[in-house]
C-alpha cells in the first residue's frame, strides 16, 4: 500500500476520532445542564444507580449517533 495513502487514511480517523469526541463532550455536558440537580454529586457521592443507568444509556445513544452521522 502506497504511504501517503496510508498516511491519508489515518489521519483522516484521528480527524474524525477528534470531532467525534468533542461533540460527545458537548452532548454529556449539554445533557448534564439541561437535567435538574447536580449529576456528578448523585453519581459519585450519593452512587445513585439510577442515574448511572440513565447517564450510560445517553451517552451509548450521543455514540450513536455521532457514528451515523459520520459513517453516513
Amino acid at each position: 500500500m502506497d504511504q501517503a495513502l496510508l498516511f491519508k487514511n489515518f489521519l483522516g480517523s484521528m480527524v474524525y476520532s477528534g470531532i467525534g469526541l468533542v461533540i460527545y463532550l458537548v452532548g454529556f455536558v449539554l445533557v448534564d445542564k439541561l437535567t435538574p440537580g447536580n449529576l456528578w454529586k448523585e453519581l459519585i457521592e450519593e452512587r445513585n444507580m439510577a442515574i448511572a443507568i440513565l447517564m450510560g444509556s445517553i451517552a451509548i445513544g450521543i455514540s450513536l449517533i455521532i457514528s451515523a452521522a459520520i459513517h453516513g
